[in-house]
């Protein structure tokens, strides 16, 4: 059997390194090429056409998100594993839209990657017990606008209302109509509540 060529894409060298020493291990993987960013990533997957791609979200320049969707579009095929920390569903939910098919936090890399590299070979999707509880759990909940995320965004950096107005050049009554659709949205008490949900859903990043 030839082994399942593996392309790892993540901005930390050490995470790098940790991933090529679990795969050396085994005679079936063979990593065949690295990359720190979703520009190296797209370069790297059309020179070496991978079996499987493990994919970071959070990189300099090109995130993994849009990498993903790069991918996808040229190579409809593609197999992309995303590596991450963060637990939000909304990212998951993001990263399957974009075209990954597995879902694998770095905390569980040792323990679970093999096995996961293994079922999306046989054409499983894989997530986590804890984030597709989270995903059900929020299924039917409307999501936030491009705008309103913009808005609480600028609100996560402790800007006042009149501060996110003026960079996002709308009136500071509309910001406060986003806030108020965005509470009802997230459930949330006030600002610092929906801030807290946002950064732990992973709808925004500081």
């Amino acid at each position: 059997m030839a082994p399942i060529r593996i392309l790892t894409v993540d901005d930390h060298p050490l995470l790098r390194e940790g991933i090529a020493a679990v795969l050396e291990g085994h005679d079936g993987l063979e990593l065949v090429a690295e990359a720190s960013t979703g520009e190296e990533a797209i370069e790297r997957y059309r020179e070496h056409l991978p079996d499987l791609t493990l994919m970071d979200l959070q990189m300099p320049g090109m995130g993994g998100i849009a990498a993903i969707e790069a991918i996808r579009s040229e190579f409809p095929e593609a197999r992309i594993l995303v590596l991450t920390t963060y637990r939000g569903d909304v990212q998951a939910l993001r990263a399957f839209r974009a075209g990954a098919q597995g879902y694998l936090l770095k905390s569980e890399l040792r323990k679970d990657m093999l096995a996961t590299i293994h079922q999306m070979m046989e054409g499983k999707r894989r997530i986590p017990e804890e984030i597709a509880q989270e995903m059900a759990g929020h299924a039917e909940d409307d999501e936030l606008t491009p705008r309103e995320t913009q808005v609480l965004t600028h609100v996560a950096r402790g800007e006042a209302n009149r501060d996110v107005a003026g960079a996002l050049g709308i009136a500071e009554e509309t910001v406060k109509a986003h806030m108020k659709s965005i509470l009802a949205k997230l459930q949330a008490n006030d600002r610092t509540h929906a801030v807290a949900i946002a950064l732990r859903r992973g709808i925004i990043e500081l």
